[in-house]
C-alpha cells in the first residue's frame, strides 16, 4: 500500500473515532435513553467504517465503540449498567461486577465492524454492481441488526436472572421482552443505519476511487 495511501485511511480512521466520540459526548445523540434501556447512533460511523476501510480498520472501530460503551456505563450507571461494565454490580447488590459484561460490551460491537464489509461486498456480486445503493442499505442493516441481535441474546445467556428482575418478567417473559426489544428497537435502528449508511458511504467510496485514479 503507497504511504499516501496508508495516510488517506489513517485520516479516515481518526475522523471515525473523532465521530463517535462526539456522539457519546452529547446527550441524547448517541445514547438515547428508552427507559431502562438505550438506542444507539454509535454503530453508524462504524458500519461506514467498515464497508470503506475494510473488516481490520471496522473491527478496531467498532472495539473503539466497545470501551466507550463500557466507560459510559461506569461512569453514567443505569439499571443495566451492570450488563456493559465490570465495574459495576445490578443496583442493590455489593461487590465486583461481572467479566461476562466485557463480553457483551464489545463482541457484537467488533462485529458491527466486521460484518456490514462482507454483506457488501456478497451483494456487489449477487447485484452484478447493480443498484449499489441497496448493496449499501443491507450492509447498513446487517451492521444493526448485528448489534442488537448479538447484545440481546447476549444479555439473555449471560444475565437472564438479572436482567429478569430488572425488567419485572420471569421464566419465558424474559426471552419475549428479548424479542420485543430486537422488534421494536432493533429494527428501527437497522433501518436508520441502513439509510445512513447508503446515504454517506456512497459518497465516500465515489472519493476514495477518485483519489485512486
Amino acid at each position: 500500500m503507497k504511504q499516501n495511501e496508508k495516510t488517506f485511511q489513517l485520516v479516515l480512521t481518526a475522523s471515525f473515532l473523532a465521530i463517535l466520540i462526539l456522539l457519546a459526548s452529547v446527550p441524547f445523540l448517541g445514547f438515547i435513553p428508552l427507559g431502562v434501556i438505550n438506542a444507539t447512533t454509535l454503530h453508524i460511523p462504524v458500519i461506514i467504517g467498515s464497508i470503506i476501510l475494510g473488516p481490520k480498520l471496522g473491527a478496531f472501530l467498532g472495539g473503539c465503540f466497545g470501551l466507550i460503551s463500557m466507560v459510559r456505563a461506569t461512569i453514567v450507571v443505569s439499571p443495566l449498567s451492570f450488563i456493559f461494565s465490570p465495574f459495576i454490580t445490578p443496583l442493590g447488590e455489593t461487590g465486583m461486577g461481572s467479566w461476562k459484561a466485557i463480553l457483551i460490551a464489545f463482541i457484537p460491537r467488533i462485529l458491527i465492524g466486521v460484518v456490514p464489509y462482507f454483506v457488501y461486498q456478497w451483494c456487489k456480486k449477487a447485484f452484478k454492481n447493480r443498484g449499489n445503493a441497496v448493496s449499501l442499505f443491507i450492509a447498513g442493516v446487517s451492521g444493526g441488526l448485528t448489534n442488537t441481535i448479538l447484545v440481546m441474546n447476549m444479555i439473555y445467556f449471560l444475565f437472564q436472572n438479572d436482567y429478569a428482575e430488572k425488567i419485572g418478567a420471569a421464566g419465558n417473559a424474559v426471552y419475549g421482552a428479548i424479542i420485543s426489544v430486537i422488534f421494536v428497537q432493533g429494527v428501527p435502528e437497522s433501518i436508520v443505519a441502513g439509510i445512513a449508511t447508503a446515504a454517506v458511504t456512497s459518497v465516500l467510496l465515489k472519493l476514495t476511487k477518485q483519489r485512486s485514479v
